[in-house]
């Protein structure tokens, strides 16, 4: 797939619209594209659509994006603050599966380019990868996440370089599974303190 004439996000936005090798957009709603701060550098990257992503065209806007609105607001982030302190989101997969199924290798893989090139116009100096999916997806891995968590990686991001790239447990898990939200914030720890090296937080944040 040849995307080297895309140049703009919306230039990107249009071209998913129109995108048919997906499967998952027959029975989608609508594409899901991201949310957030486009001009910040911290990329949060989820897994796909819910229910209520479909219904309302953003990522995260259900029972698990309140959860990682909390969870980013505790260090200082949000997705409605513009520059520093801001974040940007989006998912591995544009449309919802079907009764919110993980997206399939190949239905990641067909998206996969537009994920790319979406990095590479956003020009992240940090990317977190977003539950299990996002990891296999990012990486392109048979690896479970805790293969990869508790550590700072690098992710090669096209015409950018390498990127310093974080696991972290989705917050579905996170509800699921409450204790491990003690592992969650170890690894909200270590953003804020990459983003705080590499001056992404708001004066304020940097002090609290």
């Amino acid at each position: 797939m040849d995307l080297t004439h895309i140049t703009t996000r919306a230039q990107l936005q249009a071209a998913i619209e129109a995108f048919e090798g997906c499967t998952l957009k027959a029975s989608a709603k609508r594409m899901v594209f991201a949310d957030g701060d486009p001009n910040s550098r911290i990329v949060l990257i989820g897994e796909a659509p819910g229910a209520q992503e479909d219904e309302v065209g953003k990522p995260f806007v259900g029972r698990s994006g309140q959860l990682l609105d909390k969870m980013l607001a505790d260090i200082g982030l949000s997705r409605t603050t513009a520059g520093k302190g801001g974040v940007y989101i989006t998912n591995t997969v544009f449309w919802r599966p079907p009764d919110n199924r993980t997206p399939t290798a190949a239905e990641i893989l067909s998206c996969r380019p537009f994920l790319l090139k979406h990095l590479e116009l956003v020009q992240p100096k940090i990317i977190v990868m977003v539950g299990g999916t996002a990891v296999k997806a990012v990486l392109q891995t048979k690896e479970g996440i805790g293969q990869f968590r508790n550590r700072w990686l690098e992710f090669d991001v096209p015409n950018v370089g390498k990127v310093p790239t974080l696991a972290t447990f989705h917050p579905a898990y996170l509800l699921r599974n409450p204790p491990a939200k003690k592992d969650a914030w170890a690894d909200l720890q270590m953003l804020r303190e990459k983003a705080e090296e590499l001056g992404l937080l708001p004066t304020q944040a940097t002090a609290a």
